[in-house]
């Protein structure tokens, strides 16, 4: 096997965005616990609210999946409710469970933002 720059940056850009994509998983699971924290609230609701706050490319096909993943982790549950516009909807809550995980996550995250923050600044300030 040969290895060249080329492959090894292109190696290196797909492990990143494997990265990124983690990163993204778990920092959704907090904004969209936060959103239902928040107010009664359903899935489609849910993406827009993430799409109005910049996460564009952030879709159904993202957010079903993690509120089932949220919803077996029993840090949320869900009510059938007639809709207005058609058929019922799965409206989601916080359980007492996902506001203990929320207000964690909440103080990680502030505390992992202070340390990148830092970092981040002190190099900036060093250019």
């Amino acid at each position: 096997m040969v290895t060249t720059k080329y492959y090894t940056v292109v190696r290196d850009r797909r492990d990143t965005m494997t990265q990124k994509t983690q990163l993204l998983k778990g920092l959704l699971e907090g904004c969209i616990l936060k959103i239902v924290s928040s107010k009664e609230t359903y899935g489609y609701a849910i993406c827009e609210e993430l799409n109005s706050n910049d996460f564009d490319a952030i879709n159904e096909g993202t957010v079903y999946p993690i509120l089932t993943r949220l919803e077996k982790k029993e840090l949320i549950y869900s009510v059938k409710k007639v809709s207005p516009l058609g058929p019922k909807r799965k409206y989601y809550f916080i359980t007492e469970a996902g506001q203990i995980y929320l207000n964690d996550f909440l103080e990680e995250w502030e505390g992992m933002k202070l340390k990148v923050d830092k970092i981040l600044m002190e190099v900036h300030h060093e250019e």
